[in-house]
């Protein structure tokens, strides 16, 4: 090809300045698309499927377990959610520029996109390998109370953890949860939509109840 070929495919300035325009319109509608997608996956709502020990927080703890994430996480944070769906809607609202991380075995929260990973408690580190250590803040409810649950759920929490750790279980797990993980009782109380037979706590590794306030 020589110089004159190089010549006759240069654009004119008219021609340039048009496609560079179609071109930043494009991309304008593709992330108009994506917000939308996005939101709309957050307005998705799931009923409670009891078979999967499902019971979804009441507005009010939900609300302020997600204040309490907000509080303790620096604005680019990045928090994870082990089995507890309910508050991924309304963090992720909230959560500005954070990354939320929704661990959970019902595919049904698939429709959060990238930001759901497939979990089973039964193979706690069935996880990628990249995320060691890597959030922030881990918000974890285990589906069972059980030790065997607790246990590996545990697992999973310190594989993912830095530092600060959420969990939500039954009262009769106290001392498990305190060896596993040295967690201590809030004295904030989680309640749920269903009100359960069995005592409920909220335990953390750090003085969750002072970003409450």
């Amino acid at each position: 090809m020589n110089e004159s070929d190089d010549d006759d495919l240069q654009l004119c300035p008219t021609t340039l300045a048009a496609l560079k325009e179609f071109l930043k319109e494009k991309e304008e509608r593709e992330n108009q698309l994506k917000h939308t997608l996005e939101n709309q996956h957050l307005d998705v709502s799931f009923d409670e499927n009891w078979q999967l020990s499902q019971f979804w927080y009441d507005d009010k703890t939900t609300d302020t377990l997600v204040k309490g994430a907000i509080q303790c996480t620096e604005s680019d944070g990045k928090i994870a959610l082990i089995s507890c769906p309910t508050l991924y809607s309304k963090l992720k609202k909230t959560s500005g520029e954070r990354k939320v991380t929704l661990f959970e075995y019902d595919e049904r929260f698939k429709a959060y996109g990238s930001d759901f990973v497939p979990y089973n408690y039964k193979f706690p580190l069935k996880i990628p390998g990249d995320m060691s250590n890597f959030y922030d803040l881990v918000i974890a409810d285990p589906p069972f109370l059980s030790d065997e649950c607790l246990t590996k759920t545990a697992l999973t929490i310190k594989f993912l953890a830095k530092k600060d750790i959420v969990l939500c279980t039954g009262a009769i797990m106290s001392d498990l949860a305190e060896r596993l993980l040295n967690v201590k009782i809030c004295n904030f109380v989680p309640q749920h939509r269903n009100n359960l037979a069995n005592e409920f706590y909220c335990y953390s590794n750090f003085d969750f109840d002072k970003m409450l306030q």
